[in-house]
Formats: structure tokens, sequence, C-alpha cells
């Protein structure tokens, strides 16, 4: 019997338990109902998966199609000379030049 102990900084336990997940079939696994709740994700969203010390994480990630990122471009250099307007948020931003980020190609 091998028995690891690790050392997590900021990691939440849920209900105070550790939660174990099974590698199935096709390198696939199904994560926790409360983690995806928790963060927001839903089908087809975006991770960067990282291995690091023994470890595997994923990181939710937005990925914007890149005609979209090449019109935000254009548009940032044609408009440098305006004032400066803060946003709340990303999709604000995108929505103020024009850009629907709820159509993407990606």
């Amino acid at each position: 019997m091998i028995i690891r102990i690790y050392y997590y900084q900021n990691i939440r336990f849920y209900k105070g338990e550790y939660m174990l997940i099974e590698m199935r079939a096709r390198s696939q696994i199904t994560l926790p109902n409360e983690i995806i709740k928790s963060l927001g994700i839903s089908e087809g969203d975006k991770f960067e998966v990282l291995e690091s010390n023994g470890g595997i994480f994923l990181c939710p990630v937005v990925v914007y199609p890149k005609a979209k990122l090449e019109k935000i471009a254009k548009i940032i250099k044609d408009h440098k000379k305006k004032p400066s307007v803060v946003f709340e948020s990303v999709e604000d931003m995108f929505k103020d030049i024009g850009i629907d980020l709820t159509n993407s190609d990606v």
C-alpha cells in the first residue's frame, strides 16, 4: 500500500473530503458536479492542461477566434487617438465595438 501526503495551498475540498475520480476509456474523466457548478463550467468549455510535480491541473480558458482578434487589433489601431474607455468586462468591450461573442465559430 502506498500512502501519499499532499500539501495543497488554496485548494477547496468539498464537504471536507477529497474527491476521487476515475480514468475511463480513451483517457476520459468526469469532473464532480460540485466543481462544475462552482466554476460555472459547461459542455464545450476549453481548458489548459498543465502537468507539474506529479499532478495534472486543468485551468478554464476562453478562446477567441483569430478573425475577431484581428478585427479588434484594427479597431485599436484606428482609434489610438480617442480617449480611453473603461469596460466592466471583456464581453462589454466586444459589444461596444460590434463583436458578438455569443455567435462564435470556435
